[in-house]
């Protein structure tokens, strides 16, 4: 399988490196300081639960137009998707699969708009990874899924290929019948945690240790829960559960990436979550008051970084 990767970061270079391991025929489009580090040292993975890895990769800064590819991986932040479709669209052939590992939905719309619907496979991925400031992919924790799927439900010959590939790897895959759900279901969460800990400027933990921390989690939590299912991809209890216990957990340091993106005075993708959020609960006739709020403080953050008044 010949697999094009947008990227060489923490979620391309390892999810890619990973399927260099199983055999596969990657090339990685990369920044020039990049590909230098990875000319230098080779892709380097560090991850000591599941195995360090140092590899020598195709890695070049442009597509070449003669190359004919079976998958583009898509690995870009969500406010970099302009830029990323016209980057990866010389790569794209008339079999080539586009396969986004974006947070967030609104990106599936827009690559089926701009390529169509057989084109692209939805996936979504659970890692905790950073990419340090010498070219090391860090793998921070025991996360290392991916799950992927056509956008119909069928069980296709390229999503079984790539399941496979990631079956010879430390990556537990899984390779789903309604991707759709799966991406739903992903982005309740995401955008009920990243929210309110943007909102707070806090982990989890310390929002639920004040007097009504953990009310207003669940309150946002259950709104996102209503929009999803008016969508038609109602949450199952068991996921239900497992947040309200988080909810209440007043030890918890989890806190969104948005937030720490906020800490840090990044940019973050608040429109491609929060604010598709607050759309869709205006488009169902739903209470948009706490999604108002937070998508509100992220763009006056946003604003703020746009204009160069960041502390």
């Amino acid at each position: 399988m010949k697999i094009f990767v947008l990227g060489a970061g923490a979620i391309g270079g390892y999810y890619g490196g990973r399927l260099v391991q199983a055999g596969a025929d990657v090339t990685f489009l990369v920044r020039e300081r990049r590909l230098a580090q990875i000319a230098r040292d080779g892709l380097v993975i560090e991850s000591p639960a599941f195995g360090d890895a140092k590899l020598a990769v195709n890695a070049v800064t442009r597509v070449d137009p003669s190359q004919s590819y079976d998958l583009v991986l898509l690995t870009s932040k969500a406010y970099d998707l302009d830029g990323a479709i016209e980057a990866v669209r010389p790569a794209i052939g008339p079999q080539t699969a586009i396969l986004p590992l974006l947070n967030g939905y609104a990106h599936v719309d827009r690559l089926v708009a701009e390529f169509g619907e057989a084109r692209v496979i939805g996936g979504l991925a659970k890692i905790q990874a950073t990419l340090t400031a010498d070219g090391v992919v860090k793998h921070l924790n025991d996360w290392r899924f991916i799950t992927f799927g056509e956008l119909d439900g069928r069980m296709s010959e390229r999503v079984a290929r790539l399941k496979e590939l990631f079956d010879r790897t430390s990556v537990v895959a899984t390779a789903s019948s309604d991707i759709r759900h799966d991406l739903w279901i992903k982005l309740v969460h995401l955008s009920t945690v990243a929210g309110m800990t943007c909102l707070m400027r806090g982990s989890v933990g310390e929002i639920a240790r004040t007097p009504d921390g953990t009310r207003l989690l669940n309150a946002f939590f259950d709104r996102n829960i209503e929009i999803a299912t008016r969508a038609g991809c109602a949450p199952r209890q068991a996921f239900i559960d497992e947040f309200r216990a988080l909810f209440a957990n007043r030890d918890t340091a989890y806190s969104a990436s948005m937030a720490r993106d906020i800490e840090r005075g990044g940019p973050i993708e608040s429109e491609h979550i929060l604010g598709f959020m607050l759309e869709r609960c205006r488009a169902y006739g739903l209470d948009d008051t706490l999604h108002v709020i937070a998508c509100t403080h992220c763009r006056t953050y946003e604003a703020r970084r746009a204009a160069g008044r960041l502390p």
